[in-house]
């Protein structure tokens, strides 16, 4: 799809690191720029009781730089940013998520790089967007989860704060919206010939998401949605239940005429079939806490390994309500390619996920994120510079 687009990437973390991935899945050549000595920042930050480093994988730089080419260049140095130079000209797309301020003082700001290539499009990853006074605040997923009331929206009334599910949330759905953007942007220059600077940002991705949350606040004059008592809600089989092992099924079941008869078939209780409380949609609207009830019961009756049975013989939709390690397991989502299991050498296979959009039904093959400047040598001597002109560049310590 993208094969023949480069991709330079001069960012850290995950945001922007997340939408060149993307374009590499999509089979664009991406090169990362880290710093020579450090790396990136994110391959040293544990998270959610995870070290850093776990037999030597990083897990959250590593699904965020899978397939990417390693380039270790100290920015600082004048013969790290000719490098850098060097490399934006014959690249079609620049991405980054460093602050205007940091930006300017690199000069890798947008007038910078397209001083070596008018035609490049400039991608940028931010957390407060690219206008306003918070233009060059620095930010992380909170913006996304917190600030745009889905946190809030989560949260039930005397309930704890509903904090991010797992790292990488926020980021990852924003990167792959300015992903999408950066090949929109590449349509547009094939089609026009003139190069855009593409933005997202954590807020902007946060209040997208929650769009229609803010329709109904707006409509009814609330300044968030009400959350509704289970035994007031009106469609009984469009709630989740607990299963007699303490794991939860979601019923989803929208149409509940359409289903509620083969629901209650499958589930052996055709009774419910001719209760006149519960003949229809509004009436078990109207007697939703004894429907609810009743329902509760008979799924606290039988294990989860019972309920998945029994429900695959109706029509109606509904999911296991999974954590996270039973994704690897998924046979729906392994036999979609929306799981991978990649080499990561020494006879280790890691699973790492591509991004979430296919072409004619075809998942690309992933390969392993890229170690500190593994590809520095590669890339230069890509570039026409010789092994003495590099092993000078590496005694000055503007590459790695």
């Amino acid at each position: 799809m993208m094969k023949g687009v480069r991709v330079l990437e001069v960012a850290q973390f995950v945001l922007a690191p997340a939408a060149a991935a993307v374009l590499g899945d999509w089979g664009a050549e991406v090169i990362k720029v880290e710093h020579a000595g450090r790396g990136d920042a994110v391959r040293g930050l544990s998270s959610y009781g995870i070290p850093a480093d776990v037999d030597g994988v990083n897990f959250l730089w590593s699904p965020f730089n899978r397939g990417k080419r390693s380039v270790g260049i100290d920015l600082t140095m004048v013969e790290g940013r000719g490098i850098l130079l060097d490399l934006a000209r014959c690249a079609d797309v620049f991405v980054t998520n460093y602050l205007p301020s940091a930006r300017a003082r690199l000069g890798i700001d947008v007038a910078d790089i397209r001083g070596v290539n008018p035609d490049i499009v400039y991608g940028r990853g931010s957390a407060h967007g690219p206008r306003g006074g918070e233009a060059n605040r620095g930010g992380f997923e909170s913006t996304y989860w917190f600030r745009s009331g889905a946190a809030s929206g989560a949260t039930r009334p005397g309930g704890e704060l509903v904090t991010l599910p797992g790292p990488g949330f926020g980021d990852s759905q924003t990167g792959l919206a300015l992903a999408g953007g950066l090949v929109a942007a590449l349509f547009h220059r094939e089609r026009t010939g003139e190069a855009l600077v593409v933005d997202s940002s954590l807020l902007a991705s946060g209040t997208w998401a929650m769009q229609a949350a803010l329709m109904g606040a707006n409509l009814t004059g609330n300044e968030e949605l009400t959350p509704i008592d289970r035994y007031a809600l009106p469609n009984p089989i469009g709630m989740h239940y607990a299963t007699g092992d303490s794991r939860f099924v979601k019923l989803s079941m929208v149409d509940s005429d359409r289903y509620w008869a083969g629901f209650c078939g499958a589930i052996g209780r055709d009774d419910l079939i001719g209760d006149p409380r519960f003949a229809d949609a509004a009436a078990r609207a109207r007697y939703s806490r004894a429907c609810v009830e009743a329902l509760e019961a008979e799924f606290a009756a039988r294990p989860l390994a019972e309920w998945i049975e029994v429900l695959g013989r109706q029509r109606g939709p509904w999911s296991v309500v999974q954590v996270v390690g039973e994704l690897e397991d998924d046979r729906q989502a392994l036999e979609n390619g929306y799981l991978q299991p990649v080499d990561w050498g020494n006879g280790r296979k890691l699973t790492l996920t591509p991004a979430p959009v296919q072409f004619d039904e075809a998942a690309p093959k992933l390969a392993r994120a890229p170690e500190p400047g593994e590809h520095t040598e590669e890339v230069l001597l890509e570039l026409g510079y010789d092994r003495g002109a590099i092993a000078r560049l590496k005694e000055l310590g503007a590459v790695s």
